[in-house]
């Protein structure tokens, strides 16, 4: 029997690095364009929001819960330059893109067709970025369908990643055909030199997908055995057809009930069962608010230490491999040993997060070459104090020994 769906959407996220020198001018450029609007946080509105992070962690993310609606409203008569100026120094600020839905005029009527939900970009001043798209499928409850269009949208990006032979089609309902799509994509995001250059995969999309299945498929009378390798085709990122990769099922939370998480690198899913009513109401939103930026927020740290980790490399003056350190010290105070989150589902995501993505692996090895490199300033800065001191003492005892011949003669 076809595996059907309740309910679904997939968060494609693009990271992405701009220059620190050029990030003000970055800021501006999305200023600049009319399209882009300034996201803001109110306790009220965003209240789950506001209430799951940490204050440290919650300041860090979303600065405008602070800030109050009057300053609000003089940043925005500010000029633009300004502005720019101001946001460049926020630790984080977050856009939306309105763009302007377009008719598809395409005639093949076979394929998958897909809508963009939305697009956020996630700015770090330290010039680490992420584009977020949220998409949906349109008239389809098929599972085939989720995972044929997962497999294929990360791939956007990549050259050929429209034109490959796995014979699935895409079809974007609100943009005049993908390339439109991939040409906004290019725009906001740039040259991808920047993000190469720390060794992250700027081509392929990271995924981050939630679908709610129908109760008859997994529920008291019918176990989740009988639909497992779905699963693991939906966890791994994996076509409706591929059965040569299914061996390892990931990772489980287990107080939520009829639902199954997957975390690797590439892809975060969460697969449950409408069964439960909470799978249909409640998770989907707390997953792509609460849960969602908990993820951003892990990506962000092992992107900033994997960037730091190129500087200590690449650094070749004292006084680099001292601005680097300062940093990588910033980041452990302000950052680090921060509590997240006191929500018990939050805290085991985002261990799992952290687990997933090798950071306190990546932390630690950033860690040791801080202080082997602290201890070989150190012994440098004693051995400078230890030449002088014999200087002044051999200079002294030349003085005396002079000195002492002057007063023989």
């Amino acid at each position: 029997m076809e595996l059907k769906t309740n309910y679904q959407y997939t968060y494609f996220v693009q990271p992405f690095i701009i220059k620190e020198n050029k990030y003000q001018k970055y800021i501006l450029k999305l200023l600049r364009n009319k399209r882009v609007k300034l996201k803001t946080f109110q306790k009220e509105k965003d209240f789950h929001l506001y209430k799951y992070f940490s204050p440290k962690v919650r300041e860090f993310l979303f600065s405008s819960f602070s800030m109050p609606h009057s300053k609000a409203k003089k940043l925005e008569e500010l000029p633009i330059e300004t502005r720019s100026a101001m946001m460049s120094q926020i630790p984080c600020t977050i856009f939306e893109y309105d763009f302007e839905e377009e008719m598809n005029n395409t005639e093949d009527k076979t394929g998958i067709f897909f809508k963009v939900q939305k697009m956020e970009l996630i700015c770090f001043n330290t010039g680490i970025c992420f584009l977020a798209i949220k998409t949906n499928i349109e008239n389809s409850n098929d599972f085939s369908d989720v995972l044929n269009f997962n497999y294929k949208f990360r791939d956007i990006n990549q050259e050929d990643g429209l034109n490959n032979c796995d014979n699935i089609k895409l079809h974007v309902e609100n943009f005049n055909g993908i390339n439109s799509l991939i040409e906004l994509i290019k725009d906001l995001t740039g040259s991808s030199l920047e993000t190469l250059k720390v060794g992250i995969d700027s081509e392929r999309f990271l995924t981050y997908s939630y679908v709610c299945i129908d109760g008859h498929m997994w529920n008291q009378d019918n176990s989740f055995d009988s639909i497992k390798n779905n699963y693991i085709k939906f966890a791994k990122v994996l076509s409706a057809d591929d059965n040569s990769n299914i061996k390892k099922e990931g990772s489980t939370i287990s107080n939520w009930k009829y639902a199954k998480l997957g975390i690797s690198k590439t892809a975060t899913t969460l697969f449950t069962s409408n069964i439960e009513m909470n799978n249909y109401t409640i998770l989907p939103e707390d997953y792509e608010n609460q849960y969602f930026y908990t993820y951003i927020l892990n990506l962000y740290k092992r992107m900033y230490l994997k960037k730091i980790n190129y500087e200590f490399k690449s650094a070749t003056k004292p006084k680099e491999i001292k601005e680097t350190r300062k940093r990588f010290v910033y980041f452990t105070q302000h950052l680090w040993i921060q509590e997240v989150t006191e929500d018990e589902s939050g805290n085991i995501l985002n261990h799992k997060f952290k687990e997933a993505f090798e950071i306190v692996s990546l932390y630690n090895r950033m860690k040791n070459k801080y202080d082997i490199l602290y201890k070989e300033m150190k012994v440098e800065k004693n051995a400078k104090r230890i030449n002088i001191i014999t200087f002044i003492l051999l200079a002294t005892l030349i003085f005396n020994i002079l000195n002492f011949i002057m007063l023989i003669k």
